[in-house]
């Protein structure tokens, strides 16, 4: 592709808040220091409040300097949806690059798709999730609307491609490794984050980051905190994060775990600024989901270099090698509480935390700008 020529991102993007909206601005931003003339199509609407259970869809802060975000879209208002897709094709784009992570969104997504591949423009579908994590009997269905009105798609992980060629056969799947979340700041010490966040500095700390949903297995990590044996050798588990499930679920479970005064729940959605303070505090950062196609959480300790421990689902492997940067294991309580008790009886942080730091180079934007542009001159051609 050459320079100046138009790309436009369509997805969240400030002042919508959350990992997808950083990610999008992040490769917008990436793509525009390259000399490309790139606009974000970004949502009015992204979902109605009885959609949304957490407190709100909006950011703090300031907008990002230097993107052009075009709020156009409601997600329940089709004539948006023409709108936005009228818009676009006004700025005859080089190609129009469409994120798409949750069913829901396939009528909205799908056609401004559809309407921009009947004038003549290049639609690639950039997909988290093929499928939502917690299915619903239209998933299919909508996902298949999106997909059927797009070009080609890149992938942030092989399961998710595996899925695209299940439900969209024969279209040209690519992918490139989500990129490091790196607009949290630079690495601080563990005595400052832990100073910061008022924190009890004699104990070492397991992180389990975001937002709380079944899927991610808060529950198993619990269980598996319970019985590793760490409650006695001064380990707590922070859970810093939104529940979009009921509270109250965690909190009873703690209690019947005997793990009261082993956990700090912090319910809540992480102002940006102090991202940095809970991973840097943390020894270990947890995933323990029941499934998955990749994740920012990830990213984001890889950018601060924090070993991980992440379940064998989805995409999750494919980042994390098993032994050297963390662990990887089945998505059990038994197996969680076994890497456990290894990690910290065996004093691996400081260990990991060096192979993390290496490892941490195959995430780079430069290298997932590189992958993409490739994938779409592949495409032209």
């Amino acid at each position: 592709m050459l320079a100046k020529e138009t790309i436009v991102l369509v997805g969240p993007a400030y002042p919508l808040r959350g990992g997808i909206a950083h990610f999008n601005e992040s490769f917008a931003n990436t793509l525009a220091a390259d000399g490309y003339d790139l606009k974000i199509v970004s949502f009015y609407l992204q979902y109605p409040s009885f959609l949304f259970p957490g407190k709100t869809q909006k950011a703090e802060g300031d907008p990002p300097r230097d993107l052009e975000i075009y709020p156009l879209i409601s997600s329940i208002n089709p004539l948006s949806w023409k709108k936005a897709a009228k818009v676009i094709s006004s700025w005859k784009p080089t190609v129009v690059v469409i994120r798409f992570w949750i069913p829901f969104m396939g009528p909205a997504l799908g056609t401004i798709a559809r309407i921009l591949r009947k004038k003549g423009v290049m639609v690639i579908g950039l997909v988290d999730n093929a499928l939502a994590h917690e299915a619903r009997p239209a998933d299919k269905m909508l996902s298949r609307y999106f997909f059927k009105n797009c070009d080609a798609f890149f992938t942030l992980s092989k399961s998710v491609g595996e899925d695209i060629n299940r439900l969209a056969p024969g279209r040209p799947v690519a992918t490139s490794p989500h990129p490091l979340y790196d607009f949290f700041g630079e690495k601080v010490s563990k005595i400052q984050a832990i100073k910061e966040l008022n924190l009890d500095p004699d104990f070492r700390y397991i992180l389990f980051f975001g937002f709380v949903r079944k899927y991610k297995g808060l529950d198993l990590l619990m269980e598996g905190f319970a019985k590793s044996g760490l409650k006695s050798q001064k380990v707590k588990l922070i859970v810093a994060g939104e529940f979009y499930d009921d509270s109250s679920t965690y909190f009873e479970l703690a209690k019947s775990l005997q793990i009261e005064e082993s956990m700090v729940f912090r319910n809540e959605y992480i102002p940006e600024a102090e991202v940095k303070n809970y991973f840097c505090a943390a020894a270990l950062v947890a995933q323990t989901y029941r499934s998955a196609t990749q994740s920012g959480v990830t990213q984001i300790a890889y950018h601060f270099e924090r070993p991980m421990l992440v379940t064998d689902v989805g995409g999750l492997s494919e980042i994390v090698p098993n032994g050297k940067a963390g662990f990887v294991v089945d998505p059990q309580p038994d197996a969680i509480a076994e890497s456990l008790a290894r990690f910290f009886q065996d004093d691996l942080e400081e260990e990991f935390e060096k192979n993390v730091a290496v490892e941490k180079e195959r995430f780079s934007w430069s290298h997932f700008k590189h992958e993409f542009l490739s994938f779409v001159n592949q495409i032209r051609n």
